[in-house]
């Protein structure tokens, strides 16, 4: 399954003056981008995708069910809002698909002796280290 493209329009970005070095450059210019993407209104993933979105980005969404991301990593508007997308398509990406459901199995009868006679032989070893009784 392919994961789906978010429109445009459901996205909204607002910008803001980057925090760090830069200088004059970071003092003047509003190019840390903002992306704020309403999850539960969105029409483009489905019920469960968006469940397990929540389960596991839960801190990364407001009270009114807004993903925030931020990016300031370049001194490019244009760049960091092309950095916002790609992170809420990783984000996305990471919780697409359902988990594996795990299947119990059995352990061999091999591994299972294998198992016991480690432990007999560590047992051993232990007890090696008791008090000695008598010498005869």
């Amino acid at each position: 399954m392919k994961v789906p493209k978010i429109p445009d329009v459901e996205l909204a970005f607002t910008f803001a003056r980057s925090s760090g070095p830069g200088g004059q450059n970071v003092n003047k210019t509003n190019s840390k981008a903002i992306l704020a993407w309403n999850i539960m209104s969105s029409k483009s993933i489905s019920e469960a995708a968006k469940a397990r979105f929540v389960e596991a980005y839960g801190n990364k969404i407001n009270d009114i069910g807004e993903v925030i991301i931020a990016s300031d990593e370049t001194r490019d508007r244009m760049q960091n809002e092309a950095r916002c997308v790609e992170k809420l398509m990783e984000m996305i990406q990471a919780t697409w698909l359902p988990p594996k459901t795990r299947h119990a199995t059995k352990p061999t009868k091999a591994s299972q002796r294998r198992r016991v006679e480690g432990k007999k032989i560590r047992s051993d070893v232990k007890a090696g280290r008791g008090r000695v009784k008598s010498w005869q």
